[in-house]
């Protein structure tokens, strides 16, 4: 019973996964077009396209290896601050503008504390024990 279910999840993953993949492409085709019809590239739109391509790419590495690694999700996240800040312009209050490059040097930092991890790995209690 257990097996089955955790069957049915995992297959429940796959397919919500494979349909944020292809609304993510959907949502692509659409600003690619929006950005042809305009007949003007701004920043705010190459860093939406690249918010697709890391969602894209998240979600190949989870289909491919079961797994996400967390730096992804921290870089999707300091993009889209990065967005928020170039759509707010120049008319936004200075301080919102201190606090969101305080998130992204927070951000930042955790892939750093994230990636430089020590090598020694430690081994569960009912590890040792066998």
């Amino acid at each position: 019973m257990g097996a089955t279910i955790a069957k049915l999840i995992k297959v429940t993953e796959k397919c919500l996964l494979a349909i944020i993949a292809s609304l993510t492409v959907l949502a692509t085709g659409e600003e690619v077009v929006k950005i042809y019809m305009a007949m003007s590239v701004q920043l705010a739109d190459l860093l939406l396209l690249f918010i697709y391509t890391e969602v894209l790419g998240m979600i190949g590495i989870f289909f491919v290896s079961n797994r996400i690694p967390i730096t992804v999700p921290i870089f999707i996240a300091m993009t889209a601050i990065s967005r928020l800040i170039v759509l707010q312009g120049k008319e936004m209050d200075m301080s919102f503008l201190l606090f969101e490059a305080g998130a992204i040097l927070t951000l930042a930092m955790a892939v750093l504390v994230v990636r430089f991890k020590p090598n020694k790995t430690y081994n569960y209690q009912t590890e040792g024990e066998k």
